[in-house]
């Protein structure tokens, strides 16, 4: 297959920092040279590459945009093109280091005490730690409010009951960040995987996200220390606070699967002939490819002025809503197009806009689903909650 090239229709790259364009192609060599070679084996043998982790961490992929501890203290934006390049490869590798860095390390460096961050975000940095967010429940995505998961104090610390599922990196991970309602009130929780009464196990039959292990948390009367709970938070505040973080990271990961599945489409078309010439002569080509430039030109505006807004302390949860529900989207019918332009070889695991086409499908659910973030923007749009 022909080498990558990233499209960049506008000149954006010139709107990005040194630094942040530093970042971009450390991570993008890296998933040319270590993540396109194996990710098709890897989905589709239904694993994920583990192996990378500690590279991930010399890196400083794991919560590059936190400060201390370990931690590299990169921009917002560089971090955003770090979590495209990682998509770029795959939405499972990206997964794993946005669950890392924005769902289990933020909540521990906004909302934990001194004595946590010291004992666990260097090892998480570094990799060494695997840590896993848990929130969503069987019956309780969108309303993360109706969570049946309890907290029960006594003598020792706590002792928790429930169920958490579509949990990403559950089955490997060494720590979990699961939020509870103590009291009627929701709080969070560091649960060290081991303890008694903590399981994990995968799901199975995945046909998305396929490189990356999504578990059920089950907790029966889980015993964890007085010292677990995160003393800085309470209520809905702690884990929407962790989701906006997450999803800032998405919406930047969606233009990697973008860039991927246009580079794709387009290096194919140039070199496949049909009817005595190749495919990119025919309009009807052509139009998906301006479509797709399109799209991703303004995704990738988008983006920037959102790692710019988040650097100024003006980005609002909403700005974030906007960016992620239009980058999946676009996200979605760019694959679903590529993989059409590809015909029957774009169903394959020798090409990767079919990969990314079925992954794609998680990501347009997960974090907020698109109606979700529909109505976010509706809400603050008009001031009226269709949610009540």
């Amino acid at each position: 297959m022909s080498a990558f090239q990233e499209l960049d229709y506008y000149a954006i790259d010139s709107l990005y920092t040194e630094e942040e364009r530093m970042a971009r192609d450390t991570v993008r060599s890296l998933v040319d040279k270590e993540i396109m070679p194996t990710i098709g084996k890897h989905f589709d043998e239904g694993t994920f590459p583990k192996e990378l982790v500690p590279k991930f961490g010399e890196l400083g992929l794991l919560g590059p945009s936190l400060t201390g501890y370990g931690c590299s203290g990169m921009s917002p934006t560089a971090y955003g093109l770090i979590c495209q390049e990682l998509e770029r490869g795959d939405s499972g590798i990206r997964s794993f280091c946005s669950v890392q860095g924005s769902l289990c390390m933020y909540p521990i460096w906004a909302y934990g005490s001194e004595e946590q961050k010291n004992k666990y975000l260097p090892g998480m940095a570094a990799g060494t730690i695997i840590g896993c967010f848990g929130l969503t429940e069987p019956d309780h995505g969108s309303d993360p409010g109706g969570m049946l998961t309890k907290a029960v104090k006594t003598d020792k610390g706590y002792l928790l009951n429930g169920t958490k599922r579509w949990i990403t990196n559950g089955s490997i991970a060494d720590i979990a960040i699961v939020w509870a309602k103590l009291e009627g009130k929701v709080r969070g929780f560091i649960v060290p995987t081991d303890s008694k009464g903590f399981t994990a196990q995968d799901i199975k039959g995945k046909w998305s996200l396929r490189a990356s292990f999504t578990s059920e948390l089950i907790m029966e009367d889980c015993e964890i220390a007085e010292d677990a709970i995160l003393p800085e938070v309470s209520g809905l505040r702690g884990p929407l606070g962790c989701l906006t973080q997450a999803r800032f990271g998405i919406a930047f990961g969606a233009v990697g699967a973008m860039q991927a599945c246009y580079d794709e489409a387009l290096h194919y078309v140039r070199d496949r002939p049909q009817f005595g010439k190749p495919l990119a002569s025919f309009q009807l080509v052509q139009q998906k490819l301006a479509d797709m430039v399109t799209e991703i030109t303004k995704a990738q505006l988008l983006n920037l002025q959102l790692g710019r807004l988040k650097e100024a302390g003006t980005m609002r949860p909403q700005h974030v809503s906007l960016a992620k529900r239009n980058n999946c989207f676009q996200a979605r019918e760019i694959a679903r197009t590529a993989r059409d332009m590809l015909g029957a070889n774009g169903v394959t695991v020798d090409y990767h806009c079919g990969r990314h086409m079925l992954n794609i499908e998680s990501i347009f659910t997960y974090e907020g689903t698109h109606d979700i973030h529909t109505l976010v923007i509706g809400n603050d749009v008009t001031g009226i909650s269709a949610f009540s």
